[in-house]
């Protein structure tokens, strides 16, 4: 018998900014949930005014996890040490393994508009830290929608569904889930998940009810979701979330601005390496 994943927690993360003062609302790395094993960061950024997003993310360091770009509007040009460049455009996915550093940059390829999307952080295990930086990106064209009969739509970015859809990330360390759902009002949405895995569900549009508790959640607000093997979603009018979830490495985090390792003694010599050009 399937045990349907309650909520246990419900927050609606933080304004904050980053990069060149990109205005963003943080929802896994702040103090109202610093991390959730194996996901380190989650923002959420979204604005038509420049302002709030002109300045990019200009050139910076990574070491010890992986970054994921998701754009939902706009486009942003990623460039790096290693030579690489290319542009995100709206709906589609870049998932960045930084391994034992590079330093890239991400800027807005816009002037006016609607520029939406996020970031999300998960981490790599102790024995991949270390590994040579790569990458998997993959246009909205690129990316399997599964379309139910009662017309329920998942964009399947990592994954495997129910259904047999496999997503276009391919990722062993973490199995990670990486879904965009969007369902019409009275959808009943299920779905089998590993029960090792941590899952959390951020809503983007609408609102809906979550288990068998049916915990109503709305536009904004991301529920860390607890054990189970199965995610119960029913749409309380139409809406529209990611679904995110990963195999925990439960391992020790010791995390200094854009890396992430095992040990305070590793953070130190990325910066060292970072300040002596051995980083890339």
């Amino acid at each position: 018998m399937r045990n349907a994943r309650e909520v246990r927690q419900v927050i609606r993360g933080m304004a904050a900014a980053d990069g060149d003062g990109v205005k963003l609302t943080r929802l896994i790395g702040s103090p109202l949930l610093e991390q959730l094993d194996p996901f380190l960061l989650l923002d959420a950024f979204g604005s038509d005014s420049p302002q709030d997003y002109i300045g990019g993310f200009p050139a910076h360091p990574h070491r010890g996890f992986e970054t994921v770009t998701y754009m939902l509007a706009g486009s942003m040009r990623h460039a790096d040490s290693a030579g690489n460049a290319g542009v995100i455009e709206a709906g589609g996915v870049q998932w960045m393994t930084a391994g034992k550093g590079i330093i890239h940059s991400e800027m807005p390829q816009q002037s006016h508009g609607l520029l939406a999307g996020f970031q999300l952080w998960v981490n790599l295990p102790s024995t991949h830290k270390m590994t040579p930086p790569t990458y998997q990106e993959r246009t909205a064209a690129e990316i399997p929608v599964e379309t139910r009969a009662d017309g329920s739509q998942l964009k399947v970015i990592a994954g495997t569904t129910g259904q047999g859809t496999r997503g276009v990330i391919q990722n062993a360390l973490t199995e990670p889930v990486f879904w965009d759902v969007t369902l019409l009002q009275d959808n009943h949405f299920e779905e089998t998940l590993a029960a090792t895995h941590n899952t959390f569900i951020y809503v983007m549009e609408g609102a809906l009810t979550i288990g068998n508790t049916h915990k109503s959640l709305v536009a904004g607000q991301l529920a860390v979701l607890g054990s189970g093997d199965e995610v119960v979603v029913d749409a309380a009018r139409a809406c529209r979330f990611l679904l995110i979830a990963g195999k925990p490495l439960n391992e020790p985090v010791e995390r200094a601005g854009p890396f992430v390792m095992n040990t305070r003694a590793e953070i130190e010599q990325a910066f060292a390496d970072y300040r002596q050009g051995r980083l890339a």
